[in-house]
């Protein structure tokens, strides 16, 4: 069978299409918190200070929310410690 380029672009064209769907590369919105109380953790939690929080189911269902620190580490926290930030759109 030989083909022709009109036959070449359309092969292209199927080749080309993303298997990945539109939900998967759209990128998850980050979520913020403020820490309210650090009883236990004074040294590691500062008062009134935002914390990016990462997405963990886990700890969530055992009341814990995981947070990123100043160097970068994440750590779980009791979720009383902190109260949810609202962020702006910008």
């Amino acid at each position: 069978m030989k083909l022709t380029s009109k036959n070449r672009a359309a092969m292209a064209r199927r080749r080309s299409k993303s298997r990945v769907s539109w939900s998967q590369t759209k990128e998850r919105p980050r979520r913020f918190v403020m820490c309210v109380r650090n009883d236990e953790n004074p040294a590691s939690l500062k008062l009134r200070k935002t914390y990016e929080v990462i997405p963990d189911g886990k700890a969530a269902r055992n009341h814990q929310v995981r947070v990123v620190d100043e160097l970068g580490e994440d750590y779980l926290y009791p979720e009383d410690y902190f109260v949810a930030v609202k962020n702006s759109e910008r």
